[in-house]
C-alpha cells in the first residue's frame, strides 16, 4: 500500500481574508529550528530506516517560503521512494527563477500554484499578495527550470462573479503549461476574516452550483478530466498523494495541526507552533477510518464507489432501501450506476451531503 507524507509549513507572509488554516502571517521565511524539528519527527516515526513514502507534499502556510536548501534537508531526511511524486505549494508573489530552479534540483518535482482569480481586483478583495502578472511570471519560471508537472488553484463564486472572470483565469493557468488544475468553491469559514466580516456581491448558492458546472465543462472542454470534487488534470497527471487520501491509504502529517492516518488509526498534532519547536506536542489520537470515511472519500471521486470493495474491505452492502434511492439519483441525473459502482455526476458532487445522508 502507498504512504504519503505531508509537511505542514506554517509561515506565510499574511493570512487570505477566506483562509482558516493554522498558519503564522507576518513572515518573510521559515526558521531553521522548525526545519531540524520535522526531521526530529521524521527520525521518531521512522527509528531504523527512512520513510520512503511514495508521495511527499509541502503545505501550509506558504512553503514556497522554504530556502530550497531547507527543502532538501527536508526531501533527504525522508528519501522518498524512486519515482515519488513530490509538491510544494508555492504562492506566485514569493517564487523566482533561482529559487524555482533550486527547489526542482532539491527533488521537488511538482509545483501547485495559488492562483485563484485572474483579476487583480478580485485578489485584492481576497487578500491575496499577488498579483495576475506575477502569477503568469510564475508559471514561466517554473517551465523554465524545468517542472513539467505543474497545478493551479482556481476559486469560484467570489464576490461579484462571473463566468468571464473564470474564463480569463482558466487562460492565465492553461497558458501557463499546467498539466492539472484544482477548482473549488468560496466557503466563508467562521474563523476566517470573511467570516467575521462577510464581503458583498456573493453569489446564491443556485448560483454558486451553476459557476461549479460551467467549470467542469470548461475544464473538461479544455482537456483537464475531472477525477474528484474539485480536481482535474491532463492525462497522467492525477495528484498522486491527495489520492491516497481519497482511497483510504496510509498518511503521516508532520507538524503543527497535520493530520494522519496510519493502520487505520487517526491522530493529529496540537496547533502549537511553539509546542512543536520545543518537543512538547505529542500526537493525539483521533479515532479510526472506517467504513463511512470510505464511502464519504470514494464518492468524491470520479470513478466512484466499487460496492465490491466496500463489501470486501468493511463487510459494508447497500440496503434494499439504499439501492431505491440510488436508482431514484440515477433518475434525478445525479449519479451512474452499474449495479456494481457507484458515481456521482457534477450535479450530484454538488448535493453529495444529501446523498450521504440516505447511504451512511
Amino acid at each position: 500500500m502507498s504512504l504519503g507524507l505531508y509537511l505542514h509549513i506554517p509561515y506565510c507572509f499574511s493570512k487570505c481574508r477566506y483562509c482558516d488554516f493554522y498558519s503564522h502571517p507576518g513572515e518573510r521565511g521559515v526558521p531553521e529550528a522548525y526545519v531540524e524539528a520535522l526531521v526530529r519527527e521524521l527520525d521518531r516515526f521512522a527509528p531504523e530506516r527512512p520513510l520512503q513514502p511514495d508521495t511527499l507534499y509541502f503545505g501550509g502556510g506558504t512553503p514556497s517560503l522554504l530556502r530550497p536548501e531547507q527543502a532538501k534537508r527536508l526531501i533527504d531526511a525522508a528519501r522518498p521512494m524512486p519515482g515519488a511524486e513530490i509538491t510544494l505549494e508555492a504562492n506566485p508573489e514569493t517564487v523566482t527563477e533561482e529559487s524555482l530552479a533550486g527547489f526542482r534540483e532539491a527533488g521537488v518535482n511538482r509545483i501547485s500554484f495559488g492562483v485563484q482569480s485572474a483579476r487583480d481586483t478580485q485578489l485584492c478583495t481576497l487578500g491575496r499578495p499577488h498579483t495576475a502578472k506575477q502569477a503568469r511570471a510564475a508559471f514561466a519560471a517554473a517551465r523554465r527550470a524545468g517542472f513539467a508537472n505543474i497545478s493551479g488553484d482556481i476559486m469560484l463564486a467570489l464576490p461579484h462573479y462571473t463566468e468571464a472572470e473564470f474564463d480569463e483565469t482558466l487562460e492565465l493557468i492553461e497558458g501557463g503549461g499546467a498539466t492539472h488544475i484544482s477548482a473549488y468553491l468560496l466557503k466563508i469559514e467562521p474563523d476566517s476574516a470573511f467570516g467575521k466580516h462577510p464581503p458583498e456581491g456573493l453569489p446564491t448558492g443556485d448560483e454558486a452550483a451553476d459557476f461549479y458546472l460551467y467549470a467542469v465543462e470548461q475544464l473538461e472542454h479544455h482537456g483537464y478530466k475531472q477525477y474528484e470534487i474539485s480536481n482535474f488534470a491532463k492525462p497522467g497527471y492525477e495528484g498522486r498523494h491527495n489520492l491516497i487520501y481519497w482511497d483510504c491509504g496510509d498518511y503521516l502529517g508532520l507538524g503543527p495541526a497535520a493530520h494522519s492516518c496510519m493502520g487505520g488509526r487517526r491522530f493529529y498534532y496540537p496547533p502549537d507552533t511553539a509546542a512543536f519547536l520545543n518537543d512538547a506536542a505529542a500526537p493525539v489520537m483521533d479515532g479510526s477510518c472506517g467504513a463511512e470515511d470510505y464511502l464519504i472519500l470514494q464518492l468524491r471521486l470520479r470513478k466512484g464507489l466499487s460496492l465490491d470493495a466496500y463489501k470486501k474491505l468493511y463487510g459494508k452492502e447497500f440496503s434494499t432501501a439504499q439501492l431505491a434511492f440510488v436508482q431514484n439519483c440515477v433518475r434525478a441525473g445525479y449519479a451512474s450506476f452499474d449495479g456494481r459502482t457507484l458515481a456521482l455526476t457534477p450535479a450530484g458532487l454538488i448535493v453529495q451531503n444529501s446523498i450521504l445522508a440516505q447511504l451512511l
